[in-house]
């Protein structure tokens, strides 16, 4: 129980007991964010559905609004950060650490949160009344992510947090997330785009960054949730 309140409180902006946390306890709780994942999904879910009753736009900003409350624009803060970093690095390593450790936003990080923000309106605006259980999904999927990209991939910062949650994704992890998300894929078949957007961007952030950060893993999340809502929509296109 209490490696679930350190990852919600970590991850959402749910009220949550005090609770005493030490950085191995921070490492450990990535086991459980798909759980605090589907937790979000259900505010988001929630929200959608009920606006939705009044107009498919209102349904959608809804939604939206609680995503960001939910989460706290934490992944939106790594996706800009990101977003800065590459823009502004040119390829050098150093560089692109600086700024993603920068605190202020550029103009990369800027267009990356508006196209961001206005992708998942669109998306969301085009979501059935029927299929708010899907998306309620999106972000417990997208969560299994950091799981992976710990694991596989190396920490751009020795030491610390990043270097210890690597540590704590077990094998029994990843193969128990992986079985959750291959059983919802018959009920949800464009929930099927989660494991492939998660080893495609793990492959680009290899390439283009070298390793991961906490601002990566944000980033990738917000873009495989992305990538979810696509596929949902696809889906469901007549």
């Amino acid at each position: 129980m209490k490696t679930l309140i350190v990852a919600l409180g970590f991850l959402t902006r749910l009220p949550m007991p005090r609770v005493e946390a030490d950085e191995a306890d921070f490492a450990r709780a990535i086991r459980l964010y798909p759980l605090a994942g589907l937790m979000i999904g259900v505010i988001v879910a929630g929200a959608g559905w009920l606006g939705g009753r009044v107009d498919p736009w209102i349904g959608a900003l809804a939604a939206l609004g609680a995503w960001v409350w939910a989460t706290g624009a934490l992944h939106l803060d790594g996706l800009a950060d990101l977003a800065d970093g590459l823009g502004a690095a040119h390829g050098d390593r150093t560089r692109l650490l600086s700024v993603m450790a920068d605190p202020h936003i550029g103009s990369f990080g800027t267009i990356a949160l508006v196209m961001q923000l206005l992708a998942k309106l669109v998306l969301l605006h085009g979501v059935r009344p029927g299929d708010w259980a899907m998306i309620a999904l999106v972000p417990a999927v997208a969560r299994i992510g950091p799981l992976v990209w710990a694991r596989i991939l190396p920490p751009l910062r020795q030491g610390g947090l990043g270097a210890m949650v690597a540590r704590a994704v077990r094998p029994v992890d990843l193969g128990l997330w992986a079985i959750v998300a291959i059983a919802l894929v018959p009920l949800y078949p464009p929930l099927i785009l989660g494991p492939i957007a998660i080893i495609v961007l793990a492959a680009w952030f290899r390439r283009r960054v070298g390793g991961v950060t906490g601002d990566v893993h944000g980033a990738g999340i917000e873009l495989t949730e992305t990538g979810l809502l696509v596929a949902a929509l696809l889906y469901a296109a007549p």
